[in-house]
């Protein structure tokens, strides 16, 4: 495997592993805003058990991703930041304040309210900011005079791929928060509180799968060459792949189980949907090469040299090294904790 594709999948990789820890901690919030004044039901307290030791953790592959990206794709962070720099400022500015919130939540019990209601809703502006620069980024909305470079707002946003990228980045957020929190629930022997959020799961996963459809499916006007992409044989195996670990993942949730008089195994519907997600997002990314920016900026033009290359490699496995059993460990501590589950 050549030094390009090597970096490509080490950004994809960050990618995905963001994408799903931060769709699942700022659905957390979303929730947890929910059902704060609901008294028949701890989903509330339960979405802020999960946040409290989690979300700090989310950040650390944001900040992965962005250092990875300059450092790989130098000659296309000017490029890529013209684009971002609106939806990016904002989502550093919301991740600052709801970091704050999440803070004083904790710590100063006669706001807690307001703070909640913050941190609920910015975990809801977050990827929907996040997610738009997706199909601003494939859809030829960037003007390139030779001198600068502008992003056409007013075709961006008349766009129906672009509403609908939105509309699964939502739904995804709120779907996989759902699937974790009932697993959580349920290990924390909450069983009124999964079931809650397995029925919230149980309605979400169908509007996701329906947006994820809509979101191809727009490609057709707005990025006919991506569309072209996605229908060739191999990716639409892997995606044909992913709706059947949909499907399986989804049907967990009615399973029935020997250690528990309740049915259905949350735990398994995550494992299958995570692994669903991991096909689909894998054939999406790929269709958009080479692009990073279409029409002007490819990935070969914006990649690095090979001895940075390989100095940021080194770098990269040493540090995974160190941070990949440290991540393992604190989630076995996380979600087998009877101490900090139970309390």
């Amino acid at each position: 495997m050549d030094s390009l594709n090597v970096a490509l999948i080490i950004i994809w990789a960050f990618l995905f592993i963001y994408s799903i820890a931060g769709s699942i901690d700022f659905g957390a919030g979303f929730w947890a805003m929910y059902y704060q004044n609901r008294t028949d039901t701890k989903s509330s307290s339960i979405a802020n058990r999960y946040l409290s030791p989690s979300w700090e953790v989310t950040n650390v592959f944001l900040v992965l991703l962005v250092v990875a990206f300059v450092g790989f794709f130098p000659d296309g962070a000017a490029s890529v930041g013209t684009l971002m720099i609106v939806p990016f400022s904002l989502v550093l500015i919301l991740l600052t304040i709801r970091s704050a919130f999440m803070v004083y939540s904790h710590s100063v019990q006669r706001y807690s309210r307001i703070l909640t209601i913050f941190s609920g809703t910015t975990g809801l502006l977050i990827p929907a900011l996040l997610i738009t620069i997706l199909p601003a980024a494939i859809g030829g909305y960037i003007m390139n005079d030779g001198v600068h470079q502008y992003i056409l707002v007013d075709r961006l946003f008349s766009s129906s791929t672009f509403y609908t990228h939105i509309g699964f980045g939502l739904s995804t957020e709120l779907f996989l928060s759902a699937l974790l929190l009932s697993d959580y629930a349920r290990a924390a022997h909450s069983i009124e509180t999964y079931q809650t959020y397995r029925r919230n799961a149980m309605t979400l996963g169908p509007i996701t799968l329906a947006f994820a459809a809509a979101a191809i499916y727009t490609l057709i006007p707005h990025a006919p060459w991506m569309f072209e992409n996605i229908t060739e044989p191999w990716r639409l195996t892997l995606l044909g792949a992913s709706l059947l670990a949909f499907l399986i993942g989804y049907s967990a949730l009615w399973w029935p189980t020997n250690k528990s008089r309740h049915i259905g195994q949350p735990r398994m519907a995550v494992i299958f949907i995570i692994i669903q997600f991991g096909l689909a997002s894998f054939a999406y990314s790929s269709a958009q090469l080479p692009y990073l920016l279409y029409p002007d900026v490819t990935v070969q033009e914006a990649f690095t040299n090979e001895t940075m290359f390989r100095l940021l490699l080194f770098g990269y496995a040493g540090g995974m090294a160190v941070l990949i059993p440290v991540f393992i460990w604190f989630w076995r501590l996380f979600m087998k904790d009877k101490r900090y589950l139970l309390k």
